[in-house]
């Protein structure tokens, strides 16, 4: 026996098997499955199918025999539940290829998988033969959609339309495509305040004499709908009212699906709830509103964590944090971070870093999406070019305008003490400083395609010599994807920098520019490329350009290689010629977790000068830019 697909016109629910409503062998599969016996049945797999082109990678990629063919089923009977669960899945997969013709069997050792009983004898291992007829390809004759969505001139509203995403005449009638353009529709009756619209009927009919398929989608809009009120449940420690008023849902405006989403994310970004659900009520009241209810469960008060980082030039690294949540109802932050870096062998604890600093963060200040940042440190820092012990505190906003727009701004104080080729000094500095991110990266954390953009500009006033000053830096980051799933890629990093006024002497180093490391211009130390004063010693600069290039490549889902060539240099009070710039290329490896890639890089420096290393190694986390 073999499984023939058919076109039927009636509605059905939305899945793109589903489309014309058959449901094949799905109560067997059921009680198949749960006969399954402990004895393991081996199996191979011969797939055949009567078409050119992907099809078989189609079929095969559609086939759970197939995934799980190294692993032995479950019994002869586990065994005949996965092949008849088959059938449905290829002929779905060929309905989304556009064949509402096909004709599937799957034979286990010479019998058609429908006829054999649940305690059947097979063979140890057995071979199970797949066999597909495609049939021919099926083109949309008529497509319609009935009570479309107006137009609107509201560019936040603005959807798709459904013949812009294969939902045309003379298109291939793929089911996914039957399914987007539904999609398609209800989305822009929502955009537009229509909550609750409804495809109130699908009709697809497949002409097998002209292989021809028609489509009927009607759209129900229902009542235009504001939002009610917001009721929450689950909260232990926080305050309701605070949580309500953070999902930024206002009574009486008009309905918006992309407002429920800012709001889910408002909730996301507080990191107080293990789970936060918004669920509309089921229907809109007769006054119009649409109420929610938004069912929370908090996490525990306080969390903490650890970390290392390694280089070759910089030595080993370890750091600590300890979270408090929730301080006092609203969802407040206060998080204490520990450092200790430069950690080489022989061990000598004067070139060791040390860093302390706390951060409170209180959420929810003037706009649900406005925070208060506070922040205190003190560290003590041994750079190749100069040491830095300091003291600094900070206060200030940030703002996130949308998932891509941040502005940040406040005012910080630090004294600090540095020892360098100019002896040592000490600085007093306030200053207020601004920044703004633009983040259109696809992933924050391994991007495939997009860009990043991120402005700072810190004017500043040091009170032991008497100088106003300011810093602005730059930098952009681009993502180029090739091929299916971007398994190859190409990154683009470039980053400037200035200060203006006072001498060099007279600012304080960390104000100054410096450029290497790991993430500057690797195969050099971090920090050690500056400003030669003449008697060959390195001094911050007042100008920084630093680029860089990455080629990324995946060798297997969890394994990945990259090449890189990275560039900078930094200058004093006039820009050095293109001799100047320090080159580093190198190699990496990557090794993909859920978390985000694992990263070893080694570089080496293309100009070496004096005190540069032959060459660096670097571990961390995520990609390098």
């Amino acid at each position: 026996m073999c499984v023939a697909a058919a076109g039927l016109s009636l509605a059905a629910p939305a899945s793109a098997f589903e489309i014309f409503g058959l449901k094949l062998f799905e109560d067997q599969s059921e009680a198949d499955a749960e006969a399954v016996i402990a004895d393991p049945q081996p199996y191979s797999v011969s797939v055949v199918v009567n078409a050119a082109g992907e099809l078989e990678n189609v079929v095969r990629n559609a086939s759970a025999l197939v995934a799980d063919e190294e692993e032995p089923a479950s019994g002869a009977a586990g065994l005949l539940a996965k092949a008849r669960g088959d059938y449905r899945r290829i002929v779905a997969a060929l309905y989304d290829e556009g064949h509402y013709g096909g004709v599937v069997s799957i034979r286990v050792g010479a019998s058609e998988v429908t006829s054999l009983p649940p305690d059947v004898e097979l063979p140890d291992p057995v071979l199970v033969t797949i066999v597909v007829d495609p049939g021919p390809l099926f083109n949309f004759n008529r497509v319609d959609i009935v009570n479309q969505a107006p137009a609107t001139s509201d560019v936040f509203d603005q959807v798709d339309l459904p013949s812009n995403k294969g939902f045309g005449v003379g298109e291939v009638a793929r089911s996914s495509v039957i399914l987007r353009a539904e999609n398609l529709a209800l989305e822009a009756w929502r955009q537009q305040g229509y909550a609750k619209a409804v495809i109130a009927s699908r009709d697809v009919v497949a002409d097998h004499a002209s292989n021809l398929v028609d489509v009927t989608i009607t759209v129900n809009p229902g009542q235009k709908a504001a939002f009610g009120e917001v009721t929450v449940s689950g909260t232990e420690r926080m305050d309701p009212a605070f949580v309500r008023r953070q999902t930024g849902l206002t009574p009486g405006e008009e309905f918006d699906p992309d407002e429920v989403d800012r709001a889910q994310k408002r909730l996301d970004r507080l990191e107080v709830f293990r789970a936060a659900r918004l669920e509309a009520a089921e229907s809109i009241g007769l006054d119009g509103l649409l109420p929610y209810d938004l069912i929370v469960q908090e996490l525990p008060g306080a969390r903490f964590g650890v970390g290392a980082t390694y280089s070759t030039i910089d030595g080993l690294g370890v750091e600590a944090f300890h979270l408090w949540r929730n301080l006092f109802g609203q969802a407040e932050r206060l998080r204490l971070d520990a450092r200790i870096a430069g950690i080489g062998f022989p061990v000598e604890t004067e070139e060791f870093d040390y860093f302390f600093g706390g951060t409170f963060t209180k959420p929810g200040v003037f706009t649900p999406d406005t925070d208060l940042v506070a922040a205190i440190s003190a560290e003590r820092t041994v750079y190749p070019t100069y040491t830095e012990t300091s003291a600094l505190g900070r206060v200030g906003l940030t703002h996130i305008f949308s998932d891509q727009i941040t502005f940040e701004g406040g005012t910080q104080f630090e004294r600090s003490e540095f020892e360098d080729v100019f002896g040592t000094r000490d600085f007093a500095v306030a200053s207020l400083y601004g920044a703004a991110t633009l983040d259109f990266r696809n992933d924050k954390v391994d991007a495939t395609s997009g860009w990043y953009m991120r402005a700072d500009i810190e004017p500043f006033y040091e009170f032991n010599y008497g100088n106003a000053a300011g810093r602005v830096t730059v930098e952009g980051r681009t993502y180029f994807g090739f091929g299916e799933d971007d398994p190859f890629v190409l990154a683009g990093r470039i980053k400037a920098g200035a200060v203006i006024g006072a001498d060099l002497n007279e600012i304080p180093p960390d104000r100054l520019f410096f450029a290497g490391g790991g993430g500057s211009v690797r195969g050099y130390g971090h920090r050690s490329i500056g400003v030669d004063d003449g008697f060959g010693n390195i001094i911050g600069g007042r100008y920084l350009l630093e680029g860089s290039l990455e080629a990324r490549a995946k060798v297997t889902e969890s394994i990945g290689v990259v090449g890189f060539l990275d560039g900078g240099y930094v200058a004093g009070d006039e820009f050095p010629g293109i001799d100047d710039l320090r080159l580093g290329a190198g190699v990496g490896l990557r090794y993909y977790t859920g978390l985000g890639p694992l990263r070893a890089d080694l570089a080496i420096p293309l100009n070496k000068q004096d005190g540069d290393p032959d060459y660096a190694l670097y571990v961390g986390i995520g990609q390098a830019f």
